[in-house]
């Protein structure tokens, strides 16, 4: 790979100049772009002109970062564990010291399960609260004295749902998990604003991915979700991964630098 894992060398390239984008010069780190948003996310964010670090679990997160170099821009994936404080720390050194320090914390690692509540293991709602609400926790625990000791404007971007306002039956865990992220993404924007740390999140509806199986095979299948997004989306369709992209990229730098404790609904109009 292009990049570098954990164990050394160095993310910066020789290839095409990313000048005069709308991130350049900022320092991302992104959790969970392996695939689907996080993936669309960590690549806007480098054809814009950013440094990019990824950290994930899923080794596939490895090909995003050889995506990223490939084209010209500039990478780093270290293998994380979001839901572990000893892995989240390497992971915000790791970038540090490849980066010369951090702006952006983009977390957006996540995982979802769907079932009744009585039918909900312990196990799968520990799980909801670990991999989307803890490793929010975390990063911001970790990552907040990088963002002070230098950080360019810096943000924090969490990824939440319209899920943790309302959503369907099944999703309790998951649902649970988003609201607290709402709540702690509003909560950290008061109390880091005076220090000039801008604190948001993105609120997606439904995206066309396989991230959405779990609850599409509760609900019936896919022609059933068909007409829940008839009946329920005024656009008449689903999101894309690349919208919800460019949501992070707006909350990440200066276009939204007066917006902080928001979250940010991309959703077709459904709620």
């Amino acid at each position: 790979m292009s990049g570098r894992d954990q164990t050394g060398g160095r993310a910066q390239t020789e290839g095409r100049a990313q000048t005069g984008g709308r991130a350049q010069g900022r320092r991302v780190v992104i959790t969970g772009a392996a695939a689907n948003i996080g993936a669309a996310a960590a690549e806007l964010f480098a054809s814009e002109g950013a440094s990019v670090v990824i950290g994930d679990i899923d080794e596939r997160a490895a090909a995003t970062a050889e995506r990223i170099t490939a084209a010209g821009g500039r990478a780093l994936f270290v293998r994380t564990d979001v839901s572990d404080g000893d892995s989240m720390q390497n992971l915000l050194r790791a970038a540090a010291d490849e980066m010369g320090g951090i702006d952006v914390l983009a977390n957006n690692a996540g995982v979802q399960r769907s079932s009744p509540i009585t039918e909900m293991t312990e196990s799968d709602w520990d799980l909801h609260m670990a991999v989307n609400a803890r490793s929010c926790f975390l990063s911001a625990r970790y990552g907040v004295p990088y963002l002070l000791d230098g950080g360019v404007s810096p943000a924090i971007v969490n990824m939440a749902s319209v899920g943790g306002f309302k959503a369907p039956a099944g999703l309790a865990g998951y649902s649970a998990s988003k609201g607290a992220i709402i709540a702690f993404t509003r909560t950290l924007a008061a109390e880091l604003g005076p220090q000039g740390i801008r604190v948001n999140c993105v609120a997606p509806g439904w995206v066309d991915t396989p991230f959405n199986d779990p609850i599409v095979s509760h609900m019936g299948g896919r022609a059933a979700q068909d007409d829940a997004v008839r009946a329920g989306v005024p656009l008449q369709r689903q999101g894309r991964s690349a919208e919800i992209a460019e949501a992070f990229l707006y909350l990440a730098t200066d276009a939204s630098s007066f917006v902080t404790g928001h979250a940010l609904v991309v959703d077709g109009g459904a709620s």
